[in-house]
């Protein structure tokens, strides 16, 4: 399984908090590419629900990991 920011991308505007099988429905449905529901499917399914990109993907970048000041423009 590996992520990137272009595969993890196509997960921001899933309904969270979301079971694995509700992410791997909205990756089909969206039209995600294979790549992304190939890594969904390789999550171990304890029935955890996911509350956020994070929980998939800890090493996911927030916006504080910029450093981009928008209050400077």
């Amino acid at each position: 399984m590996y992520w990137t920011l272009e595969l993890a991308s196509k997960l921001e505007d899933a309904p969270w908090p979301a079971s694995k099988e509700e992410l791997i429905d909205f990756s089909i449905r969206s039209g995600a590419p294979d790549e992304v529901i190939e890594n969904l499917s390789e999550l171990e399914d304890e029935g955890e629900v996911y509350e956020r990109i994070e929980d998939i993907w800890p090493d996911y970048p927030t916006k504080e990991d910029f450093f981009f000041n928008e209050d400077e423009y």
